[in-house]
């Protein structure tokens, strides 16, 4: 199913036309509504009538996370705060947040492109969905909600949290498409198996995951135990929140709604745009939102772009799961290395549960990568000499694959804690040595 055939499966040539005229609007709104981009622009010696083509755009100025906070907490608005009808936030952990925030326009935009999501997901108006996303400041519960309504599902608001009724309302309503990240995918199934549910005989026929990196691995194992066609799914706050690209049925890449949101890759080192198919850092520019338009944000998460149309007849371009962000890479002994590249191995091993952590120690002027990984039940009552051998299998094809030695930890099952959110991967101890 397509929702806006229209949009979506628009001439190229069509569409950079339209997005130029919307892009030299917002450009000019910015420049009347908002002096840090008046002043950024001026610095950048570009104005609103010199944008002619998509390629003026790299003439434009980044904007980072920074300058988000810099501006803290109106400062980027390009309307007055009481034009304004909500306010998101994001998740972060150390200081102010990013706050976000939406005219009545730009709710409307939300539910369309999310609505757009969930029909890259196979959904329709027949559907009963279940919203496992956290609800409040965080964008995914109500992203997810308001364009569920306009598809005209059944939205069940479960957030985050509670598992085992979470079940319990998948099962007694019905549930046809779950919304949740994909680590708390994982907690639903193992959730499952230990109350006595089979995961495969709930009504699940799709799932939409997101906010979190998840490897091809990942997608697997919630297929398998889940019984669902899972897709991926991509969005952030300072740009809308889910809904900024989805996966379709094909699966080969997220359609970015690039009437809403211009996409880039850029080389994170230089800021130098790169062509499709080299993976670099991920950009956005909006186009269409009234209250927070940003200008060429740099996500920090990255991809490859794909401009060939999709089996599916959507046109806009693809965007390449998200592999890691510059900020979220370890360089571990001059070695850069993503989470997911080590998600990746692990899961390819049997004998191994979908749950781990990597411990980040410094031994003198060495950083050493431990990696913690629970193993099933059947292979942990294994004789010990059968466990050891399995951790040193681990730690070979780990090491492998990186080009850095590694530990690795057994654990036993349901010993790393679960995630009703975003998974925490990572425990970084070196500056406590």
């Amino acid at each position: 199913m397509i929702w806006d055939p229209f949009y979506e499966c628009m001439d190229p040539e069509e569409r950079a036309e339209l997005q130029v005229r919307r892009l030299r609007e917002t450009v000019a709104r910015l420049n009347v509504n908002v002096p840090w981009y008046r002043d950024r622009f001026a610095e950048a010696g570009v104005a609103p009538e010199d944008i002619r083509s998509l390629d003026d755009l790299r003439r434009l100025p980044f904007t980072t996370k920074d300058d988000l906070r810099d501006t803290y907490p109106f400062g980027l608005f390009a309307v007055p705060p009481e034009e304004c009808v909500r306010i998101h936030a994001s998740s972060g952990t150390t200081g102010k947040p990013v706050i976000a925030g939406y005219a009545r326009e730009d709710i409307n935009i939300w539910a369309e492109t999310i609505a757009r999501t969930i029909a890259c997901g196979g959904g329709s108006s027949h559907d009963v969905l279940h919203n496992a996303y956290g609800y409040g400041l965080f964008t995914g519960g109500l992203g997810l909600h308001y364009g569920g309504e306009l598809m005209g599902c059944l939205v069940i608001p479960a957030s985050g949290g509670n598992t085992e009724r979470q079940l319990m309302l998948m099962q007694d309503l019905g549930s046809t498409i779950l919304c949740c990240t994909p680590s708390y995918a994982l907690t639903i199934v193992d959730t499952a198996e230990e109350i006595g549910i089979d995961p495969g005989t709930l009504s699940l026929k799709s799932g939409l995951f997101g906010a979190e990196p998840w490897s091809e691995g990942t997608r697997e194992t919630i297929e398998e135990r889940l019984g669902l066609s899972a897709h991926d799914i991509y969005g952030l706050t300072e740009v809308i929140g889910p809904g900024v690209a989805a996966e379709c049925e094909a699966k080969a890449g997220l359609h970015v709604f690039d009437d809403h949101f211009i996409p880039e890759v850029i080389d994170p080192d230089t800021g130098e745009p790169l062509p499709p198919g080299e993976s670099g850092e991920l950009v956005f520019t909006c186009i269409t939102k009234r209250a927070f338009p940003i200008i060429r944000f740099r996500t920090r998460d990255i991809t490859r772009l794909d401009v060939e149309p999709c089996e599916c007849g959507r046109t806009q371009p693809r965007m390449e799961r998200i592999t890691g962000r510059t900020d979220d890479m370890l360089i571990i002994r001059g070695v850069n290395v993503f989470p997911s590249q080590i998600e990746e191995v692990l899961l390819q091993i049997e004998g191994l549960e979908p749950h781990y952590q990597l411990v980040l120690t410094r031994e003198g002027r060495l950083d050493n990568l431990r990696i913690e990984v629970e193993v099933s039940p059947a292979t942990f009552s294994d004789e010990v000499r059968k466990l050891e051998a399995l951790e040193e299998g681990i730690r070979e094809r780990v090491s492998s694959a990186l080009g850095i030695r590694v530990d690795v930890k057994l654990v036993e099952p349901k010993t790393i804690e679960r995630s009703i959110g975003k998974a925490k991967r990572v425990i970084d101890m070196r500056e406590e040595a």
